[in-house]
């Protein structure tokens, strides 16, 4: 070799540059600066620092700069594509590190630690794997690329993904339907009739034939429908007007039974519990009176809202009535006191949205007005809130799937959406839009499938959003005291 050319050969090396100058210049406190003496080898070992591994593997790894905001938007974003991947995954770990996963069941869909654990940077790990030394697992007359535990895996069933249509199945017309926040004017029976207060009249309208009858007229009277109300059987309806009377119609027989009064202001809220109706009116009061005798047995007055009650529900037990009004407050109610139990005030808007769960007893719910925006979680066994999620509009309405712990919620100002939600988890389902003005009435199918939403628009949009069957998962929950007999 030339003297000349090994010695500036050796210089290169070193790190003293050639006659000609280095694009790249380090001085000599800097990190990469190299060493005084080099150490040499035959090996050659890339530094995989700068490789998107996590691009071309598939892998998410956390950041911690991401908030729960983000990273629940990244989850949801991925969920549909995450079963497969997770299937993939544990595929690979079967047949490279002999894993031994043959459901989806025993793994978690962010579960990756035996390919790349969080405390390390390195892609490979290398370790004496079980495969490499036993394959007793796999025939030697198999046709199959895989192993018995993966075939096993790939036979695994899986659970297919509930899809909700974001487009109604049926919109009807709906003229003279008020715009306003306070009434509640749709109503689905048990027997599968729809009631719907229409200006001085409330229609009636079969989802089995889909025929559409009228049940009265007000305008007689001079009068207008403020609320309707389905009896639990699907024979009677209750139907508040705006002169504070509540009128019960045999729908059979199309024809009044009786007219309550009681209420000087108008009636937007009405429950029944069994042949027990409570009425709450813009005069503040809540009136119980029993159907079957309402001149013989005295009503009960229940005085505490300081302004119009515009929310009634009895729980699923028919022991305790939830009551919300323009006042910004929620109360519980019993049947032996005439003051309420519990009294709740943390929301800042009207309290029209009220539902208690059939999954979980003593479960309530409550959804505030524009200036509150919030959906909030009660245990009324205890007297302490829950949970709470701000929706970033008005609720108007709620209600709980029958078979799944999940509810829906309608809204106002100002996205004018219904929400599906996941409970305890408060992760969004479904968000459906098609209403133009607020969504101010909401009543559910008796099979628990559908629902039906009303609007200022003079629209009635029914749309599938909850699941027929029942769900196989047990509801745990602290609120429930009979898991704990013994």
């Amino acid at each position: 070799m030339d003297p000349e050319y090994e010695k500036r050969l050796l210089r290169q090396q070193n790190g003293q540059g050639s006659p000609h100058g280095s694009p790249l210049t380090l001085s000599p406190g800097s990190p990469l600066a190299s060493p005084s003496k080099d150490k040499y080898s035959d090996r050659f070992i890339p530094s995989r620092a700068g490789a998107s591994w996590h691009i071309n593997f598939n892998l998410s790894p956390e950041s911690p700069s991401q908030s729960p905001v983000q990273t629940r938007k990244a989850k949801e974003a991925t969920n549909d594509n995450g079963k497969d991947g997770l299937a993939y995954s544990c595929l690979l770990k079967n047949e490279l590190l002999a894993a031994g996963i043959e459901d989806l069941k025993d793994m978690q869909p962010d579960d990756r630690r035996i390919l790349v654990p969080k405390e390390s940077k390195n892609l490979f790990r290398y370790r004496v794997s079980r495969r490499s030394l036993d394959m007793s697992d796999t025939s030697p007359y198999s046709l199959s690329p895989v192993g018995s535990k993966s075939q096993k895996l790939l036979r695994s069933p899986r659970k297919a993904i509930r899809k909700i249509s974001k487009i109604p199945f049926k919109v009807l017309d709906a003229p003279e339907l008020q715009d306003d926040f306070y009434l509640n004017l749709v109503d689905w029976s048990s027997q599968n009739v729809l009631s719907v207060g229409l200006g001085t009249c409330v229609y009636l309208w079969s989802a089995c034939t889909s025929q559409v009858t009228r049940l009265c007229d007000l305008s007689g009277d001079i009068d207008t429908v403020t609320s309707v109300s389905w009896s639990e059987r699907g024979q009677l309806v209750a139907v508040g007007t705006h002169k504070g009377f509540v009128q019960i119609w045999d729908v059979a027989a199309s024809k009044k039974i009786n007219t309550l009064g009681g209420h000087n202001a108008r009636v937007g809220a009405l429950a029944w519990n069994t042949d027990i109706l409570s009425s709450g009116s813009r005069d503040r009061l809540i009136l119980q009176r029993d159907i079957r005798t309402p001149s013989i047995v005295p009503e009960r007055r229940l005085i505490g809202h300081k302004q119009e009650v515009c929310g009634l529900k009895w729980s699923p037990d028919h022991q305790h009535l939830a009551s919300g009004g323009n006042d910004n407050k929620l109360f519980v109610w019993n049947l032996a006191s005439l003051n309420p139990v519990q009294t709740y005030t943390e929301h800042l808007a009207a309290v029209k949205a009220i539902a208690w769960s059939p999954h979980q007893h003593g479960l309530l719910a409550s959804g505030g007005g524009t200036a509150d925006r919030c959906i909030r979680f009660w245990n009324t066994l205890t007297g302490q809130p829950l949970q709470c999620v701000d929706t970033g509009s008005q609720v108007c309405n709620l209600a709980w799937s029958k078979h799944s712990n999940e509810l829906v919620s309608t809204h106002g100002y100002s996205q004018n959406q219904i929400l599906v939600w996941k409970y305890p988890s408060l992760v969004q389902i479904a968000k459906l839009t098609g209403h133009s003005y607020r969504v101010l009435y909401l009543a559910m199918s008796p099979d628990g499938e559908a629902i039906v939403t009303g609007a200022g628009d003079e629209t009635l949009r029914f749309w599938n959003v909850f699941s027929k069957t029942r769900s196989t998962k047990e509801s745990k929950s602290v609120l429930n005291l009979f898991t704990r007999i013994r």
